[in-house]
């Protein structure tokens, strides 16, 4: 499994241009694949790595907030990955269905008190 991630990660950091890109979505989804309550940075940073958690709290937020990256060149490759496995039967019918994130927001003192999307 951890090779097959491996090779993932790789494919789509052809898609992220300069190298000094990689690290960052390498973390981002090493976190994402922890097993933690939250999945915004500062709780990433700290599951990544609990000995140097603003560090890596401050790679992660360049990363996700200012790095110069294309999302679309990013989903491509995503879509290039995914695609082929969609279509190995041949003659069959295949859907690929994405969702995206969304939560009951809760409390009642903020604007907009319904589905929080993410």
């Amino acid at each position: 499994m951890e090779q097959r991630f491996e090779a993932y990660l790789d494919h789509l950091c052809d898609s992220l241009g300069h190298v000094d890109r990689h690290e960052g979505l390498r973390g981002y989804c090493q976190g994402l694949m922890l097993p933690l309550a939250r999945k915004s940075v500062e709780p990433l940073a700290a599951g990544i790595d609990p000995h140097a958690v603003r560090a890596r709290h401050q790679s992660l937020h360049h990363f996700v907030a200012k790095s110069d990256w294309s999302d679309e060149r990013l989903l491509e490759r995503v879509r290039a990955w995914v695609e082929p496995a969609l279509l190995r039967e041949k003659g069959t019918e295949c859907y690929w269905i994405v969702d995206d994130t969304g939560f009951p927001k809760k409390g009642k003192h903020s604007v907009g008190v319904a589905r929080q999307y993410c």
